[in-house]
C-alpha cells in the first residue's frame, strides 16, 4: 500500500476517542489534581483527570490529608522565561538531541534488573505543593513513598502502597494490566529498543487529551517512565526516541523539588501556556525529577512562576510493600 492510500484510509476512519488526561504515573498524582484546578479556574475548561500513577488510584484519605492543591513559588523559585532564554528554540533543539543521546549512553551501563513479578519497584522522593486557598501559602517541599507491583496483571488486593505525611496508604481500585499506564519491568522489557520503532509503538498507545497539545500529551507520557525501573537497552532507546518528540528542547539550568540544580529536556504546551522540563544531574546525566512553569502571564501568574515540581530520591527493587533498600 503506497502513502496516497494509506492517507486515503486513515481519512475513513473514525478518529481516535478523546479521554481525560492519561492515568498518572504515580511521581505526578497529586500534581495532576493541582494542575487540574488551576487550569479549570484559568481556562473555564473542564479538563477531568484521573489520579493515577501509574494505574493506580490514590485512596480518598490521601487526598484528604493532601488536602486541595496546586503547586506555585514564590520569585526565588522562578525559571527562566522564554524571553530571558539566551539561546534559539531551534539552537536549543539541537542541544537537546545531543544531551538525549549522552543520557542514552550513560543509560546503557546503567540499569537494573531483571525484576520479578512478586516484587515492588521502591521511590521515595519530594513534591512541591501550595494549598489553593486565600491567601495561597507555599508549603515546603513534602516527602513521599511509593512500592509499584510489579505484576502483570495485578489483583485487586495487591496494587501498591503510598506513605506521606507518616502514615500508610493502600492504594486500591480497579486493576490495571501492565502498559503505558502501568510501566512493570516486564512490560517495558517486551518494547522494542530500536528508538524508531519505539517512538511509533508509545506514540500509538498515547491517546489524545481534551486542552492538551497533542504531541505535549506524547511527551508527558515519556516523562511518566524515566522513574520506572527498566532494563539499560529499553532506557537507552526511550531517550532516543524522546528526542524525536517535535518541540523538544534543552534548558541549560533547572531545579527539581528539592532544589538540586541540572540540565533539562523540555516542551512547551503552547495551549496552555507551560512548559514541562524533565530535569537531569549535569555530571552524572542521572533523572533528578521533573518541572512544570507556566510559559506567559495571565490570571494564573506570572511567566516563569512554577506550577509543580517532583524530585526523585530514592529507587530500588523490594519483595515487599514497606520493605525500604
Amino acid at each position: 500500500m503506497n502513502t496516497t492510500e494509506r492517507e486515503e484510509l486513515s481519512r475513513l476512519l473514525p478518529p481516535p476517542a478523546e479521554r481525560d488526561l492519561p492515568p498518572g504515573r504515580h511521581l505526578h498524582h497529586k500534581e495532576r489534581l493541582m494542575r487540574q484546578i488551576d487550569r479549570d479556574r484559568a481556562l473555564a475548561a473542564t479538563v477531568r483527570r484521573r489520579l493515577l500513577r501509574p494505574a493506580v488510584l490514590m485512596p480518598a484519605t490521601a487526598l484528604a490529608v493532601a488536602g486541595v492543591l496546586i503547586a506555585t513559588l514564590p520569585d526565588a523559585h522562578r525559571t527562566q522565561t522564554p524571553a530571558e532564554a539566551p539561546r534559539t528554540e531551534a539552537a536549543s533543539g539541537r542541544g537537546a538531541v545531543v544531551l538525549l543521546d549522552r543520557i542514552a549512553a550513560v543509560a546503557m551501563k546503567s540499569g537494573t534488573g531483571p525484576v520479578r513479578e512478586d516484587q515492588y519497584v521502591y521511590l521515595r522522593g519530594l513534591t512541591t505543593e501550595t494549598v489553593h486557598y486565600k491567601p495561597v501559602k507555599v508549603s515546603e517541599p513534602k516527602e513521599w513513598e511509593n512500592w509499584l507491583p510489579q505484576r502483570s496483571a495485578p489483583r485487586k488486593d495487591d496494587q501498591g502502597l503510598l506513605k506521606q505525611d507518616g502514615k500508610y496508604f493502600p492504594v486500591m481500585g480497579d486493576p490495571v494490566p501492565a502498559g503505558l499506564d502501568r510501566p512493570t519491568y516486564q512490560w517495558l522489557a517486551s518494547l522494542p529498543t530500536d528508538p524508531d520503532a519505539l517512538y511509533e509503538r508509545l506514540r500509538k498507545e498515547v491517546r489524545p487529551v481534551k486542552g492538551q497539545d497533542g504531541d505535549q500529551t506524547v511527551f508527558e507520557a515519556f516523562g511518566g517512565l524515566l522513574s520506572a525501573v527498566m532494563p539499560p537497552e529499553t532506557e537507552a532507546a526511550l531517550y532516543k526516541a524522546a528526542a524525536k518528540i517535535p518541540g523538544v528542547v534543552e534548558i541549560p539550568d533547572a531545579t527539581d523539588a528539592k532544589g538540586r540544580h541540572g540540565i533539562a529536556i523540555a516542551r512547551e504546551d503552547k495551549q496552555l501556556g507551560e512548559r514541562t522540563e524533565w530535569v537531569f544531574d549535569r555530571q552524572s546525566l542521572g533523572y533528578l525529577g521533573s518541572r512544570t512553569c507556566l510559559t506567559r502571564t495571565s490570571d494564573r501568574g506570572t511567566a516563569g512562576t512554577l506550577v509543580h515540581a517532583t524530585a526523585v530520591l530514592e529507587r530500588a527493587v523490594v519483595d515487599a510493600p514497606r520493605q525500604t533498600p
